[in-house]
Parts: C-alpha cells; structure tokens; sequence
C-alpha cells in the first residue's frame, strides 16, 4: 500500500506546481513527490521547496517511499527527530513530571549554549532529553537513582527510542555514549558532551538552590571551576546569579 501522501490518485490541484530555480531564476515545474528536479536552463539540482519531510525524520521506510532523499535534506533528519525523541521521553516517564520537566528543562539550557558553541545540535538534543532515562530502571534494579547506575542502564532504553524512530547509527552511538558517562567526565571531551554537562549542571543548581539557598560566593565558584563552556558559564551566572 503507497502512503497516501505520495499516491496521486489522492492528489489535489496543487500537486503539480512551478518553482524558481535559485541560480537562474527559471522557472521549473515539481510534481508533489518529487524531491528535487534540475533546471533545464542551467542544469543547478534543486530541493522540492513545497515538499514536507517531516516523517522521513522518523519513518524507517523513508527512502523506499520518498526515494534518494537529496544531501541538504538528509542533514535535516536528524535535526527534525529531536522533537520526536522529546515526545517519546514524554511517554516513557508517564505522569513523573519531575523527570519530564527536568529533561525539558536541560534541553532548554543546552539548545541556547549549543547554539552559541557551534555543537551538533541534533546529537545535543538528543542527549539532553534522554539523559536520564534510566532513571527508573536504576530505582527498579538498584533501588537507588545514584548518576553511576543510571548511567548503566540509560544507554539501552535510550538506544531502542531512537532505534524505534529510525534515528542515524552515527547519532544513536554519541548519544549513547554521552549518556553512559553524563555525570562523569573523561579526560578528553566532545563539545556535543561538554554542552550536556554545563546544561545538566545548571539545572541541578537550580534544583538544590530550591531546597537550600547557597551564598552566591559559593555558586560563582563552582561556575569558575566546574564548567566546560564559555558560554555554559555566561547562561548560569545569568541564571543563577543576577
């Protein structure tokens, strides 16, 4: 059966329309499921400015429906999957709003720093929202939520999300990773890791300034010493101490 979204017995008279070519300024006629055409003026190969690729961000059966999908829209499938594994972290935990709102919260935190450091904001995303999904397997199995054994058991849990949302190997292997040791740095760090870190941090902070206000000599300190990024320490003295 064809997806209903490519099958033009399903068409409509907008299905068949004419585009700008970005070189020339030719005009060149797409079909809807076309995924790009070449100018016959200039011969420049060009993407389907109309066409919706949000569900080859996570449909494993995106090529044999769409086709070779053209390389700038294949960079974006990644970056299209972090909204997807958001939701699917959402479902996981359920009604614990606390893990929910605290993912949600670190993924705020890393997309403004990763955005200023330059990282791979696909894999960032991605980590910040999985970062402690095992969580509840640690509590099930250890009955502790100690950094060491969600660490152990987040890597899986989080693999088979985004194995389930047809997410890239090269991404699901360095969000595992980060996972795996998010609470332990190694010697030599990606800039993708250190985002994670400086983000989770600044949402522990808050957290604990909540239970129990420290002097904010105290909090400057650990911005000078324990933070990776210059910009993970710009966002938590704006956070943390104006």
């Amino acid at each position: 059966m064809k997806c209903p979204g490519q099958d033009s017995r399903y068409w409509k008279s907008d299905s068949i329309f004419e585009a700008k070519c970005p070189e020339c300024g030719k005009t060149v006629e797409f079909f809807k499921d076309d995924t790009t055409r070449k100018c016959r003026h200039c011969g420049h190969r060009f993407a389907n400015p109309q066409m919706d690729f949000g569900c080859a961000a996570y449909c494993k059966f995106a090529e044999q429906c769409l086709g070779s999908l053209p390389t700038e829209l294949l960079a974006q499938r990644d970056d299209l999957l972090k909204d997807r594994i958001a939701i699917e972290m959402k479902r996981y935990f359920k009604t614990d709003f606390k893990r929910i709102g605290h993912a949600s919260r670190v993924a705020r935190y890393a997309q403004k720093i990763g955005m200023a450091e330059g990282g791979n904001m696909a894999v960032i995303l991605a980590s910040a929202y999985l970062h402690d999904i095992g969580i509840h397997e640690a509590e099930r199995k250890h009955q502790s939520t100690a950094a060491v054994y969600q660490e152990q058991e987040g890597p899986a849990i989080a693999r088979s999300i985004m194995e389930k949302l047809g997410a890239s190997e090269d991404l699901i292997g360095e969000v595992c990773d980060i996972i795996g040791h998010h609470h332990h740095p190694r010697e030599e760090e990606t800039l993708n890791f250190k985002v994670i870190y400086d983000a989770d941090l600044i949402v522990n902070i808050e957290d604990n300034q909540k239970e129990k206000k420290s002097d904010p000599e105290k909090i400057e300190k650990i911005i000078n010493s324990s933070f990776f990024t210059e910009n993970g320490k710009k966002t938590a003295v704006a956070q943390l101490l104006n």
